[in-house]
């Protein structure tokens, strides 16, 4: 019989995209499958503490989350050192990209596990205390889909849902090709079924996800069968009983075909939501990013998604002081948020990532002149973001509520269509239901909502 003592613990740390939450959540439902039980992060005073498996998911794109796995690979060192059986784990795109020199700079890591490894994990755990040395285990190329993994997923009524892994394209600044592999999508019967699998435990609303999600085609009946775009697996999504919002990200805009622009029209579903990246507002710059698109075909673009769905709100990425990038370019990208007037969205400066095209790139504009252009970016696109927010008080939100809000765990809190988090006072009976909200305020991360009563 099993005490409390040999319960084991572990910890799972997420950088980077929507993409690695999922996977983490695949991850901790792994490890729960095990028979570990998570460590409430909230909880522990530091980073690992009380966990006997700490599993870091890594992102690659930019440097930064190099620079931040080593300092907590660090940081951890002396913790393993008073933790008799602590193992650490590193995966994702960082493990993908560094295999072996992870090991090499933190002895101390127990397993280093790439991309299309996850169900691994428990394996590579086991064998490294066993055999006490680090387990290392990379496949440079996705062989079939990990449609059946268990999944721990962090609300029970909202699911991620991979349809593809990898990229096709050539982004002249992205790792992702390299960490990912080509582009590798998921049939649509196996698609389907998980997320009716997710709706028999409860999802009401499924995030589609892929690198280049809308890239999205496979046959509708096996090998050689009629190919299905993206657009008819939002269809088919769309008519799946208990799904009441679909989301996907991440999308190209060269892949955004006008059958998927006509979705928004006939798919009330599909949230008034998208998440398109454009990067930069430059021609010259596009062209050197090799992104395949023109500034005023990407205006084109959102011209006719505007027109389908006349109340569509638009995130996107920028990069700021891409090598090269002149004032003129950067004036280029400002005028078109003015133009276009973004919501919440993603800026970084950019950032070298050896192996890429772009880092062989002349690069003379100071750090100085970048970080400035970025502040200058960002602060443009709060105040928009903030003007949206703005216009949505005194407006109903039909918000689906997902728990306790982190700001009062007296109230709940939700989303709207939007994306947008409201705070507001009500029964937690209704988490996991979709409730009619009046918004009475916005602050600058969230809004504040009072549940329309009815007479």
């Amino acid at each position: 019989m099993t005490t409390q003592a040999q319960v084991r613990t572990y910890e799972v740390i997420t950088y980077g995209c929507q993409m690695n939450v999922h996977d983490s959540e695949r991850i901790s439902g792994l490890l729960d499958t095990a028979g570990l039980v998570r460590v409430d992060p909230a909880a522990s005073d530091a980073l690992g503490a009380g966990a006997d498996v700490v599993v870091f998911n890594t992102c690659a794109v930019r440097e930064n989350a190099d620079n931040r796995l080593y300092g907590n690979l660090g940081h951890l060192a002396p913790v393993k050192a008073g933790h008799p059986g602590m193992q650490i784990a590193v995966g994702g795109c960082m493990a993908q990209k560094d295999r072996d020199t992870i090991v090499a700079k933190a002895p101390w890591v127990d397993v280093v596990f790439g991309t299309h490894n996850v169900g691994a994990l428990p394996r590579l755990l086991e064998r490294a205390r066993v055999e006490r040395e680090a387990q290392i285990e990379i496949k440079e190329a996705l062989e079939t889909f990990p449609s059946n993994l268990p999944s721990r997923r962090e609300s029970p009524y909202s699911a991620w849902v991979s349809v593809s892994v990898g990229c096709n394209n050539t982004c002249t600044f992205c790792i992702v090709p390299t960490t990912r592999g080509k582009e590798h999508d998921r049939r649509p019967g196996d698609i389907l079924a998980e997320i009716r699998r997710c709706v028999d435990e409860g999802a009401k609303e499924v995030t589609l996800l892929g690198q280049n999600v809308n890239a999205w085609r496979a046959p509708v009946d096996g090998d050689g069968g009629e190919m299905a775009d993206f657009a008819f697996l939002l269809e088919c999504v769309h008519d799946i009983p208990g799904i009441e919002r679909i989301r996907y990200t991440t999308s190209h805009p060269r892949e955004m075909t006008q059958r998927v622009v006509d979705a928004y029209a006939r798919l009330p579903k599909l949230v008034s939501h998208l998440h398109l990246p454009v990067q930069a507002g430059s021609d010259r710059v596009l062209a050197a990013m090799k992104r395949g698109y023109t500034v005023l075909e990407y205006k084109s673009l959102v011209r006719r998604l505007r027109a389908a769905r006349p109340d569509i709100s638009l995130s996107s990425d920028f990069i700021v002081g891409f090598p090269g990038e002149t004032e003129a370019d950067f004036e280029a990208t400002m005028k078109l948020i003015e133009e276009l007037g973004f919501d919440t969205s993603f800026s970084f400066v950019y950032s070298s990532r050896p192996g890429t095209p772009a880092a062989d790139l002349p690069d003379d504009t100071p750090q100085d002149v970048k970080l400035a252009r970025l502040a200058r970016l960002q602060k443009r696109i709060e105040a928009h973001a903030a003007t949206i927010s703005a216009g949505m008080v005194g407006s109903v939100q039909r918000i689906l509520v997902e728990g306790p809000s982190k700001k009062d765990p007296n109230e709940l809190a939700g989303r709207t269509d939007n994306n947008r988090v409201v705070n507001f006072a009500g029964n937690p009976r209704l988490i996991g239901h979709f409730v009619d909200v009046n918004i009475v305020s916005a602050l600058p991360h969230s809004l504040r909502g009072e549940i329309v009563t009815r007479d």
